[in-house]
């Protein structure tokens, strides 16, 4: 570390509060926790304490109060602020404040500037084109003009079709609107006319902006990732691999991550899959190096049936599943890859200190996202206590999880209920399968709710689910 002595402040909960403490335990760094009155029984409570003492834990009202977090922060004389994922991690606003207020700290991410212009989806799509990558086809601004709107539908409808897509479907968006507000989609040019003027008054009326969106919707794709670590400097990019991470719940939320995102060397695609893995890498180290990108960040892509892969968006944060990816990989032949303290050390200053060169990739992992939910009911989630949560150790084997081990744990009801990150490793898909299920089979889970019903998991959603990994 630099000659400073930094102290880090976790503006976060759970299993990421604890692997965040881990790698500062790690990094010889100092840290504060915060917990809410809900979270009190949270291991990541449980493990500030134990790693850091009563003096590194401290409640607050809410994790998404930015004055109660600076409060602790200043209280504390942290230096620095690690926002996890989720809560204020791409928030540019808040990057700001960290960086910009009286008592300056370091903001453990990407400059706030970077994090404002990739978190505009128009922004993104307009600085791919420009670098020739390939986005999902649509406007990338709003449009006002019926003519030219008909004539990106037509061409939607046409690319559709090239690309061997029984049903074109188009959406129709209104370019002022959030949270599905204004979307609509469209099955034949005829419709296209009709909903684009109703989508357009609906705009006016509601944003007081006409302006539409309009996009191809994408079926039976394939969601990949591509992971970037950057240094501070903005000038020097290296990645870790790809991530498949297809296997999701009827909502889209990722349930089982691979790497790497395909693998040809085992399995038959109908397409150059190598060739896709290779291209995504390549446009997304290009944008990285565009935007002088500053931090650890997620490039996330879909790939059709075909092998077309089109860029959806850039997560400028670190992933749930960046666990993953450093399990398949080494630095100058050490396996022992932290992408969160990769993280940490780069935001503090440090350099990257080796180059592509340096980073190998060997096996197939897979990560696991174990969650209270009944998967028979549109995956509703579970409120309950966990009376036994446990599993066997194995070498190919790392758990994350802020569950308590040894002693019951109610479920805020407050959080999602994730339970458990599990990344298996094996030398090819055939190995990591088998060792999954192993686990799978091998893991325990116990719990019961207030009417006495037995706990509703994923456990058999995940191992039915690992039998077709990274077909296509």
């Amino acid at each position: 570390m630099k000659s400073q002595k930094h102290k880090i402040l976790i503006a976060n909960r759970g299993e990421i509060a604890v692997r965040i403490m881990q790698a500062c335990k790690d990094l010889n760094i100092d840290f504060v926790s915060v917990y809410t009155a809900e979270d009190k029984d949270s291991g990541h409570v449980t493990l500030a304490r134990e790693l850091g003492g009563e003096e590194s834990i401290y409640k607050i009202r809410s994790y998404n109060d930015a004055g109660d977090i600076f409060s602790v922060a200043d209280e504390t004389l942290c230096t620095a602020v690690h926002p996890g994922y989720g809560f204020f991690s791409e928030n540019y606003r808040f990057a700001r404040r960290v960086t910009e207020r009286d008592r300056p700290m370091i903001f453990v991410g990407p400059s706030w500037k970077v994090i404002r212009d990739l978190g505009d989806k128009i922004n993104t799509k307009r600085l791919a084109r420009k670098l020739e990558v390939p986005t999902i086809p649509g406007s990338d601004r709003a449009i006002y003009d019926e003519l030219e709107a008909e004539e990106i539908a037509s061409n939607l409808f046409e690319f559709q079709e090239k690309q061997g897509v029984k049903y074109p479907v188009v959406l129709v968006k209104a370019s002022a609107g959030g949270g599905g507000m204004g979307i609509d989609e469209v099955y034949s040019l005829e419709e296209f006319r009709h909903v684009y003027r109703q989508i357009r008054n609906y705009s006016l009326r509601t944003f007081n902006d006409e302006g539409v969106l309009i996009e191809q919707r994408i079926f039976n794709f394939n969601h990949l990732e591509v992971q970037i670590v950057s240094e501070k400097s903005g000038k020097k990019h290296i990645h870790f691999g790809t991530r498949n991470c297809s296997v999701q719940s009827p909502g889209r939320q990722k349930r089982i991550e691979v790497a790497p995102g395909f693998f040809p060397e085992g399995m038959t695609y109908s397409f150059d899959a190598q060739k896709v893995l290779d291209d995504i890498v390549a446009h997304s180290l290009s944008m990285a190096n565009e935007i002088d990108y500053d931090s650890v960040g997620t490039w996330e892509w879909i790939v059709t049936p075909k092998g077309a892969p089109f860029l959806m968006e850039v997560n400028t944060r670190i992933q749930v599943e960046n666990g993953v990816s450093a399990q398949i990989s080494s630095i100058k032949g050490n396996s022992d890859v932290n992408l969160i303290k990769e993280q940490i050390r780069l935001s503090l200053g440090e350099e990257i200190g080796y180059t592509q060169d340096d980073i190998k990739l060997n096996g197939v992992g897979i990560e696991y996202r174990i969650i209270a939910e009944d998967t028979d009911n549109k995956f509703a989630p579970w409120a309950g206590e966990i009376e036994k949560l446990h599993w066997k150790e194995h070498p190919w084997l790392k758990v994350h999880t802020h569950i308590p081990t040894q002693h019951p744990y109610q479920i805020p009801t407050e959080f999602d209920p994730n339970l458990a990150l599990a990344i298996i490793w094996g030398k090819d898909l055939e190995e990591a399968k088998k060792r999954g299920h192993e686990f799978l089979n091998e893991f325990v889970l116990e719990g019961k709710d207030n009417k006495n019903i037995s706990l509703k998991s994923n456990l058999k959603f995940l191992a039915k689910k690992t039998n077709n990994l990274l077909e296509f």
